[in-house]
């Protein structure tokens, strides 16, 4: 079999993990010489394709390769850009072959979430339609672990943890000053449609009384006179009251709590602070000393307290893509299966590109407790082993050390360029 190049690019939001799994594909392409020529890595996603924009990973040594298991933020850039179907931009695909025809590329590996696999699905039709085969194997990552078909998804694990630390730490702060202070603390934390992450929070706390006392999901339609009844009771009840607020809380018509009126590169509602919106809402109603933070950026790029487990399965999924390359596989996703959760057991699955995209995984209702404030035993069972474990970076002056690549555009071939 003739050796071909490899395309490797970094889709949407980047996690505290993403470049494990660039270098689960980077490394285990390596042992393939026969097979695999050089992985070009696309500066800013999808972009670098179109814009013939290619770094050559053959150029970093293996010291820095290896580094960027520790090293969070998307090493080679991304970009949120998703490709149209085919009859509405065949331009797009018309350049996208162009570029992999000029630099021999017969290996595609996209690393992203549900709209980045669907990107990496409509690649994998290119060989039907545009007569140029590629093997196109999608390589999960999101931090709202909202993926289907896999039990979690790389980058979660570490939001959680960060999360569940972040606001048992914080909830010990309100705790200590509550008397004379602050009395409610709201942290605002990612999730538009599924409250995974805000789940998380509730592992910091187990038992009547324990922080966080409330839990917003945007799969339980908000309740504006049940929400103030609950923080009211908390701060009679214990003196305070800590909240954990998905960004995607929403009225039961849909509406958005943070709704800001504008719309994303993927056309989804751009949202504006769920906290605030809450603060105001427990000032004006209860006028209650109020304090919010959101997570933000910190949530995903935290990479000092990442999760050992988040870790070894955002390295697995980048190994397994390219050995499913290797075997032959087409347009599927690698996929984390759980064996057992205690102990935690766990292992490499398959599903296609076809079915993943595009859908996104929502909290069981069983996951939420009755009140809709709140995580069940099932929903910490699942939790847990997903925060398991350190995985500390090693440190240079008191600081992380982090991954320093040269990032070397290859020499373009096309004469032309490309405009988005």
């Amino acid at each position: 079999m003739a050796t071909k190049n490899a395309f490797y690019a970094q889709s949407g939001g980047v996690t505290a993990v993403i470049n494990a799994s660039a270098c689960g594909v980077i490394q285990t392409a390596r042992k393939y010489p026969d097979r695999i020529g050089k992985v070009y890595a696309g500066r800013n996603g999808i972009l670098g394709a179109l814009r013939e924009e290619l770094i050559d990973t053959s150029l970093e040594s293996d010291e820095a390769i290896q580094a960027l298991i520790h090293t969070p933020g998307g090493a080679f850039g991304s970009c949120r850009h998703k490709l149209k179907n085919f009859s509405e931009n065949k331009r797009e695909y018309e350049r996208l072959i162009e570029v992999f025809r000029a630099h021999d590329i017969g290996y595609f590996f996209y690393n992203g979430g549900g709209d980045s696999q669907d990107t990496a699905y409509k690649v994998s039709q290119l060989a039907d339609k545009m007569g140029y085969p590629i093997t196109c194997i999608g390589v999960p990552k999101t931090v709202d672990n909202d993926l289907p078909f896999t039990d979690c998804c790389p980058g979660f694990g570490s939001v959680a943890k960060y999360i569940a630390t972040s606001t048992l730490e914080a909830s010990l702060d309100i705790k200590s000053m509550c008397e004379t202070s602050t009395k409610v603390f709201i942290l605002e934390v990612m999730g538009r449609h599924a409250g995974w992450i805000a789940a998380a929070g509730g592992l910091a706390g187990h038992g009547e009384g324990q922080p966080p006392h409330i839990i917003l999901f945007p799969e339980v339609p908000f309740d504006r006179e049940a929400f103030l009844a609950r923080v009211e009771f908390c701060v009679k009840e214990y003196g305070y009251c800590v909240i954990v607020a998905s960004e995607g809380a929403q009225y039961e018509d849909g509406r958005f709590l943070a709704d800001a009126g504008a719309k994303d590169a993927f056309g989804h509602t751009q949202l504006g602070g769920v906290a605030p919106a809450l603060a105001n809402m427990v000032k004006q109603a209860l006028g209650h000393k109020y304090h919010w933070a959101v997570a933000d950026y910190l949530q995903r790029s935290a990479r000092h307290i990442a999760s050992a487990t988040d870790v070894e399965q955002a390295y697995a999924v980048g190994k397994a893509a390219v050995e499913m390359a290797m075997e032959g596989k087409q347009a599927l996703m690698p996929t984390i299966v759980r064996e057992q959760s205690k102990p935690y057991r766990w292992h490499i699955g398959e599903a296609p590109l076809s079915e993943v995209a595009n859908q996104e995984k929502k909290m069981p209702i069983h996951y939420i407790t009755d009140d809709g404030f709140g995580i069940t035993q099932d929903c910490r069972d699942y939790l847990e082993p997903l925060i398991y474990g350190e995985s500390f970076p090693p440190f240079d002056n008191g600081l992380p050390r982090v991954a320093k690549l040269q990032n070397t555009l290859i020499e373009k071939k096309l004469k032309t360029g490309f405009e988005l």
